[in-house]
């Protein structure tokens, strides 16, 4: 038995690595399973064997995002401090990164995934951001949907905190590939498309893929964080929409 909220292992000779988030139902997001994901991709990124990257999840669903309690003040700056540090190794990670997704995929998780390269899901499966319910926003989603919906359903799905259904996710190029089982699609595409490629010249391309994105993705989460600490965080309704969530009970919003 093990304590990690992360289950690691290789197959494919090494080709292919395996990361399982392993603290079901909720397989939240939070301090350990960021501190778990980044020593995965830390030990990963110089393997010379590696042509990929799985991830899924056990249980029903994905995640259900991040720890609200960790974004209450005292807290929250060191959390999406090394969040954002994650998605940033993510997106410069030098190998393809696949995401399967079952049931919810929300807030924080869905930050997660949408740092992969591909995401695979069920169409049963929901996506959304719902932040703004609880008086806050989504700071890495506002820098990572846009490239993949685009700014019309960046906004709608931020400003409203809806949920979507994986087909609705499909159709606005969110997902790339509906399966009903997407863990076994997405080890079709590896072996299919990766597995026997050089993994040097992989590592390059996903480089020159990235070059643009790369930097501007840093830039603009360094300013959607500031914005969050400094201003977000310092209005009554931000507190107060987090702090209701967690006592369950209404917020009693000031406007401020």
């Amino acid at each position: 038995m093990t304590d990690s909220p992360l289950n690691v292992w290789s197959e494919q000779e090494g080709r292919l690595l395996r990361l399982r988030l392993a603290s079901p139902k909720a397989n939240l997001i939070d301090a350990r399973m960021i501190a778990a994901l980044q020593q995965a991709f830390d030990k990963t990124i110089d393997d010379p064997l590696a042509r990929g990257v799985l991830i899924d999840a056990q249980g029903d669903h994905f995640s259900f995002g991040a720890s609200v309690e960790e974004h209450l003040p005292k807290q929250c700056g060191e959390m999406l401090s090394k969040l954002h540090h994650l998605l940033i190794t993510m997106v410069g990670f030098n190998r393809p990164i696949m995401v399967a997704v079952r049931g919810q995929c929300l807030g924080g998780g869905l930050e997660f995934a949408c740092a992969g390269s591909r995401l695979f899901a069920r169409g049963d499966s929901r996506f959304g951001q719902p932040e703004i319910q609880l008086a806050v926003f989504a700071p890495a989603a506002s820098c990572l949907l846009p490239d993949l919906v685009g700014p019309a359903n960046t906004e709608d799905l931020l400003l409203t905190g809806r949920t979507i259904s994986g087909e609705r996710a499909h159709e606005i190029g969110l997902v790339a590939e509906l399966a009903d089982d997407p863990e076994e699609s997405a080890l079709n595409y590896f072996e299919k498309y990766l597995s026997g490629l050089s993994a040097s010249s992989l590592g390059f391309a996903v480089q020159a893929a990235r070059i643009e994105r790369l930097p501007r993705l840093q830039k603009n989460l360094d300013a959607v964080e500031k914005l969050y600490l400094e201003e977000l965080m310092a209005t009554e309704d931000a507190v107060e929409g987090l702090t209701a969530f967690l006592e369950k009970r209404r917020p009693k919003w000031s406007d401020n």
